[in-house]
C-alpha cells in the first residue's frame, strides 16, 4: 500500500512537471506534447523538434538550464516527490554529449602527446560530467574540475602512476 502511494506520487510529480512545461511553451505559441518519464529520481521532460529548437536551447543550452530550474522550483514549490528535472529539445543534449565525446579523443591524443595538462574552456556542469565519465574510456588520463561558477573548466593529465 505504501509502494503504491510514493508511485502515486512519483507519477503526479512527472504529469505536472510536463503539464507546466507545456503551459509554459504555450506562451511561446507552441502547442506541443512533452514526453515525460523518470530515471535514478529525475524527470526526463523530451520537447520534439520544432521551429523554435534554437530559442528554446539558447546560447549553449543556457535557455534549456532556465527552463529546467523554473520546472524544479514549481516542483519545490508544490513538496513533490521528485524535483530534479532534465529538458531536451530535439535531443540537443544527447547530440551534444556525443560531440563532447568525440572532442574528448582529440584532447586525450594531445596530452598524450605534449604530457602537460591540458586546460579545457569552461563548460556548464552537464558538460563536465559528460567528459569526466567519458574519461573511464581512457586509463592513463585523469580529469578533475578546477575553478568557480562561469569558470568552472576540466584538467586532464596523465595519470601519475
Amino acid at each position: 500500500k505504501e509502494e503504491e502511494k510514493i508511485m502515486n506520487e512519483t507519477d503526479k510529480a512527472i504529469e505536472d512537471a510536463r503539464k507546466f512545461l507545456e503551459d509554459i511553451l504555450s506562451f511561446f505559441g507552441l502547442n506541443t506534447v512533452v514526453s515525460a518519464t523518470s530515471e535514478e529520481d529525475v524527470i526526463e521532460l523530451s520537447v520534439p523538434s520544432t521551429h523554435l529548437n534554437g530559442f528554446l536551447i539558447g546560447q549553449r543550452g543556457e535557455t534549456l538550464r532556465a527552463l529546467q530550474a523554473l520546472v524544479s522550483t514549481m516542483l519545490k514549490n508544490a513538496d513533490a516527490a521528485l524535483t530534479r528535472v532534465n529538458i531536451d529539445v530535439a535531443d540537443y543534449k544527447q547530440h551534444r554529449a556525443e560531440h563532447l565525446l568525440e572532442q574528448l579523443g582529440d584532447w586525450v591524443k594531445k596530452v598524450r602527446e605534449d604530457g602537460q595538462p591540458l586546460h579545457l574552456r569552461p563548460m556548464n556542469a552537464a558538460d563536465r560530467r559528460t567528459i569526466h565519465r567519458g574519461l573511464e574510456d581512457y586509463s592513463d588520463v585523469t580529469s578533475h574540475s578546477e575553478g568557480e561558477a562561469r569558470e568552472r573548466h576540466i584538467v586532464l593529465e596523465l595519470n601519475a602512476s
